[in-house]
This record gives C-alpha cells, structure tokens and sequence, in this order.
C-alpha cells in the first residue's frame, strides 16, 4: 500500500514522500477541520514527526492559559510506544477518532481519542521474562517494546509481541483489525536465517538473544521490522536484524539481512552485535522505497568493520532496497575521535538516533537525510549517495549534543525547510540553505530552550502547525525523567521564537531505563504514554482523570 502526501511551499504543491497514512493536499494554511491520523512512528515514513493540519493548537492557544490536561487513562503496563490515532473509524455503531497504545504487557488498547474511554482491548500473549541484567525497576518482562503501524487501506494495525511461551521467549508478528482487534490471520512467529562472510556457515535468529525495539515501518507493501541486543548482553551471540514480509501474506521477503556477518574467527573478543536499536526510532523509507537505519557498535577491538559485501557496517547510516537484496548507499564516520574504530572501541553507537528524510528540497541536492548518535554529531547526507566510509563526503557536520534522540522537521511562513534537533536538554532549529550550497544554519530568530530531563542524553520532539501560516507552529517534546519523583513532562514551544508555552507533567517513568517517549498531536488533543498511563490534553476544561492513580499529574498551568 502506498499513499500520497503532499504539501505546500507558497501557493505552490510540491510531492514530498509517500507516507504511511492519509492522502492530503494542504495550502499555507489549513480552512477546513478535517480528521488527522497519525499511522505510523514519528507521523510519516520520512519520520518527520510532522502534523502539519493541526489547526487548533497555534501558539497562542497552546500558551493562553486553555490548553490543558483532559484526561488520563489507566493501563496494564509501561508503554514505550509511540500512541498512533485513527480518525473517524466505527466502532460498535458509532464514530471515533481511535488512539491505539501497545504497552509491555502485551496488550493493545483502542481508546476514544476525546474522551480517553477504552472502545477495545486484547492482550497477545504473557509478556517475555526479562533477563536480570537488564535491571528494570518496572518488572520483570518485555512485552510490545516498539510502535506498531497501521494499514489505513487495509484497516490494520501491525505489531510485534515479544512472548513467553512455555518459558522460551519468542516474537510474533500480529495483524490485529482496527475495529476488533482480533488477529485476521493467524500471528506469525518470527524466524529468519543467513549465511555469514564466508557464504557456508549458517547464523539463524534466536528470540532470546535479541530485542525488538525500533518502530515499524510499512513501505512498499512490505512490513520491516529490526531487531537489536538484549539490554547490550548475550554480545558473543547476538547480531542485529532488518526482516521484512509482504503487508497482505505476511510472505518473508527472500532476503532477511543480518547487520552483522563476522565470522567467530574474525572477531578478535567474540563480540558482534551491529543493532539497530535508535533508541526506538523507525527504520525511514524514500519515495523509491529504499530502508534507512542506523546501526550501533560491534567488537570493542574497532577491527571488524568491513563494508565489503555489507560483511559488518557497524557505526553506519545504511540504505538498502526495498527487497533487502543489496546495500543502495551506506556512510561511516572517519572524523578524529569519532570514526568507526573509536566508536565501536568506547561503545559509543552511531545508532542510539534515528535517521530522518527530509522532503524534497529546492537547490542542487533536493533528497537529504540526517542522523546523529552518542557523540552529537549531525551528519547532512544526499539520499542514494550517503558518503561511505568518509565524513569528507557529506554535506556538512553540525554539533547537537549527545544523542539519545532523533529529528524532526517542519516548514515555516518562508517555506524554508526545517530541522529540529534535540541533542543533550536542548532544542535547537537549523534552516535548510540550499544556496549557494546546501547546509544547515541556525534559525536566526529561534533561541534554543532546553527542558529538565535526565537518563541518557537527548529527547523525542513532534511538529504541530497549521500548514505554514505563521504562529501556528509548535514544537512538542517529553523529558526523561531522572529526579525522585519520575515524573513525565510535556512541554510546548513556539517553534519560532523557542518561547515555552506550556509545561505539565503527564505520568511518570518508575525505571532507570531511557523513556524513549514521543508526543502525538491530533485533531486539537497532544497523547503522552508513560508508566499504565495515558495522558490526553487539549483545549478547555479541567482535568478529569480516569485513573486512580492520576497522583502522578500536579499541574497543567502554562508557563510564560
């Protein structure tokens, strides 16, 4: 299934990307209310996190004093999940906007969108024991660890279930109908195999050694799904995967890639890994179809990497055909201190942020990309010739703070393109200059804020605005919790100026481990999903939990 996005420079519309979602053709600004769904991770399969038809949340609504929280939804168990929104599905007779939330215990939940009631819920199975050196202070299990995507066409929603059967760990791929969520096909158990460097030995996948955690990603009627190490254990074991099946038969595609095909012989501390794990980032996809991902550090002795035949592209952004049948592009870093060996030396992962596809720009390259990881470093990249093993190939290197992260993007009243980073505490704006050669610089009118946030460097943002009309446009993010009281924060920004419009807490996050969470903003309502909870706020009223446990939610003030 391939949908059509469009959206507008001026008066001018310009095709940007196919996206997993709606159809939709936008002016400089949005008239005409119409329901948003939010699909997939991060909004689109450019990963953007771009809702660019949000007319109701400007910045003077958002910092006004009426923007607040709604309501709160209890749940079964911690979500790490991005909530994904269906509008205008019928469910049970009646119409709804649908916010799906997947959480690690196994269990999916439609829930009305403006009311927080919960329409459907069905658990997949008991969630996976969780190994002790993954020191969770939020339980014992793994269950749904990445956002799922939804099938508009197909009215479905994929999701990937980590389950203990039996005692033995193992991962399902579910194709659960919107409206019921019961399985339409029978869930599909996870199995892949490859050969490693010398073309004999086989290496097969083994759910016990591996986690699932990055978002999936539908494109070209194909499901991919990545998988990375299990809590940075089972090292001398585990190698990273890219799977991939067909949407409509849940068919393998005939290649299923392995990161990693350094045989044992030629790993000098038994060490292999290369995971795709982007602090739960998607894997991003072009208009041509092609697979984008980062991967993460392999053997600590900095020897093995080997771009040869794609044998181990450790520390690297990697494009690969839609069939997994072969390496499009990748690039490396050689920068001082920050090459490939350095990186895999100090596990310092390329790959703790996502890759981002910029639409299509004006000027001489028109399809970029973008990534950073552990070090801060943003790398500029051309779409289909992303540098190999030099950083002297790419378009340009910026600093961002140490990344646990990954960008958004947006436009603004110029129809300048956009990104945002937010490396560190901090959000900074780059403008896309395309003339006369294509760079990023900083946004001259946008003072960077940064937010009280903790764990592991870095933070999610999402981009509401209504088309590019001025004012309209804000900048969502959601803290790490890291003092006493864990709790989850939800602030808004003027993406303009970086003025804060709005700061409340919306949860809390009892673990130690990284809250890789992301805001969705919809139709007026902006959904966090945290510890068994999920927070709803929107314009008007006050707070009206649903959960007993809403302790958690001390304000919903604007802060000026």
């Amino acid at each position: 299934m391939r949908c059509t996005a469009w959206f507008s420079r001026s008066s001018e519309e310009i095709w940007l990307a196919p996206v997993v979602g709606l159809a939709l053709t936008i002016g400089a600004s949005a008239s005409v209310a119409q329901g948003i769904s939010v699909n997939t991770y991060h909004n689109d399969t450019l990963r953007t996190g771009w809702n660019s038809r949000e007319i109701s949340l400007t910045s003077s609504v958002v910092g006004g004093g009426s923007f607040g929280l709604l309501h709160q939804v209890s749940l079964d168990a911690q979500v790490d999940a991005q909530p994904l929104v269906v509008a205008g599905l019928s469910i049970g007779g009646a119409t709804h906007d649908v916010a799906y939330i997947a959480t690690e215990g196994n269990t999916v939940y439609a829930i009305d969108a403006s009311s927080g009631a919960i329409l459907k819920q069905t658990n997949l199975g008991s969630p996976a024991p969780l190994p002790a050196i993954c020191n969770s202070k939020t339980g014992a299990t793994i269950g749904i660890n990445s956002t799922p995507v939804i099938d508009p066409v197909a009215q479905a929603l994929y999701v990937i279930a980590y389950v203990d059967v039996g005692g033995t760990p193992m991962y399902y791929l579910h194709v659960l109908s919107l409206t019921t969520l019961s399985d339409t096909v029978p869930p599909l158990l996870v199995s892949a195999s490859n050969t490693l460097s010398n073309g004999k030995t086989v290496y097969s996948f083994s759910a016990g050694m591996v986690r699932q955690r990055a978002a999936l990603l539908e494109t070209e009627g194909n499901i991919y799904v990545a998988f990375a190490g299990l809590c940075g254990q089972r090292n001398t074991t585990a190698r990273g995967w890219l799977l991939g099946w067909s949407a409509s038969m849940l068919a393998p595609l005939a290649k299923q890639q392995l990161t990693n095909r350094v045989l044992p012989s030629n790993s000098p501390s038994d060490f292999f890994l290369t995971s795709i794990w982007m602090s739960g980032y998607g894997p991003s996809s072009s208009s041509n179809g092609n697979v984008f991902f980062v991967t993460g550090n392999a053997d600590p002795s900095g020897t093995t990497y080997d771009s040869t035949n794609a044998i181990n592209l450790s520390e690297s952004v990697v494009e690969w055909s839609p069939s997994l049948g072969k390496v499009v592009s990748f690039f490396s870093p050689t920068d001082p201190g920050a090459d490939v060996a350095t990186l895999d030396r100090g596990d310092l992962d390329f790959g703790s942020g996502g890759v981002m596809l910029l639409p299509a720009q004006p000027g001489l390259f028109r399809h970029l990309a973008v990534a950073a990881g552990k070090v801060g470093i943003m790398y500029l990249m051309k779409q289909g010739n992303l540098g190999g093993q030099n950083s002297g190939n790419v378009l340009g290197e910026y600093a961002v703070g140490n990344c646990w992260c990954g960008p958004s993007y947006f436009e603004g009243p110029d129809a300048i393109g956009r990104v945002v980073s937010s490396g560190g505490s901090s959000i900074k704006v780059w403008d896309v200059q395309s003339s006369p050669t294509t760079a990023l610089v900083p946004d001259a009118g946008f003072t960077p804020p940064s937010i009280n946030t903790g764990q592991d460097p870095g933070f999610f943002t999402s981009i509401s605005s209504n088309g590019t009309t001025a004012g309209s446009a804000v900048i969502w993010a959601v803290n790490r919790p890291f003092d006493t009281t864990r709790d989850v924060t939800l602030y808004a920004f003027d993406a303009a100026a970086g003025t804060q419009l709005f700061s409340a807490v919306a949860g809390s996050w009892p673990s130690t481990k990284n809250a890789n969470l992301v805001p969705t903003v919809a139709n007026g309502k902006v959904y966090v999903a945290s510890y068994k909870m999920l927070s709803i706020f929107g314009i008007a009223g006050p707070a009206s939990p649903l959960n007993p446990e809403s302790k958690f939610v001390r304000s919903a003030s604007p802060i000026r």
